[in-house]
């Protein structure tokens, strides 16, 4: 056996997590896509196949465990939680004491802040909001938007509940749907919920199409996790929310 010395390098670079739903084949797609200057980490975190009140709560019982999960000799500049309509329902602020208990970050965020300070930073104040969920799942998320300044006059939704047939959703029926929605409606944006929902390639087409700000769950996400980290470079995506302002 030949035992060798070795050297110590020091290795500091921005450092995000994710915690991903277990029934998301989306989210890690695009972050890998938008993903900047910094180490993303992803943990999962148990969660139903079909989305209810109900299944969102328990995802809660779940988070410090997930969070747990991340590499436990560093700590991050920030950690979100992959969930739209689940932060909605268990809440901002114990979606945060919860991957707090789980792991070392400096900050956390999840798609209902990101979207509210996305909204803020655009100078957004009506958005259409288009869902795949059934009315009463966005209702929270609705209202936590209202609280904040935003509102959402106008509201589609693909009303499906199962996540693996939300995933297949095709990009047309979202462009289509997109369009609709905001015929005739008077706002100057839209949003378009959900992580697994697949968005991040029709932000560009959908904002030419509509000549306005175009916002998706993960979009909002990993600028708002970029804009928390102090590194905006750390993730980055396309359409106006990353381009600079004029």
């Amino acid at each position: 056996m030949s035992l060798f010395s070795y050297t110590s390098v020091s290795i500091e670079p921005t450092r995000i997590g994710v915690i991903v739903l277990q029934s998301d084949e989306t989210i890690e797609r695009d972050l890998m896509a938008m993903r900047g200057d910094a180490d993303v980490f992803v943990s999962r975190v148990p969660s139903g196949q079909e989305v209810t009140a109900e299944t969102l709560q328990s995802m809660a019982a779940h988070i410090a465990a997930s969070a747990s999960l991340f590499p436990q000799a560093i700590g991050f500049d920030a950690v979100g939680y992959g969930c739209t309509s689940g932060t909605a329902q268990i809440g901002v602020s114990e979606i945060e004491r919860l991957v707090k208990s789980g792991t070392q970050t400096k900050t956390v965020s999840q798609p209902v802040s990101a979207l509210v300070a996305a909204c803020q930073y655009l100078g957004l104040k009506r958005i259409a909001f288009l869902s795949p969920y059934i009315e009463s799942v966005s209702a929270n998320l609705r209202q936590v938007l209202q609280d904040n300044g935003v509102e959402t006059p106008a509201f589609g939704t693909f009303s499906e509940a199962e996540e693996s047939k939300v995933v297949r959703i095709s990009g047309a029926s979202v462009m289509e749907a997109a369009i609709e929605l905001v015929r005739g409606a008077q706002v100057d944006g839209i949003f378009l919920s959900c992580t697994n929902l697949r968005t991040l390639d029709l932000i560009t087409q959908l904002e030419a199409a509509l000549n306005m700000p175009v916002l998706s769950s993960n979009l909002v996400l990993a600028w708002h996790l970029a804009q928390l980290s102090g590194n905006p470079e750390a993730l980055s995506g396309p359409g106006r929310l990353f381009a600079p302002l004029a």
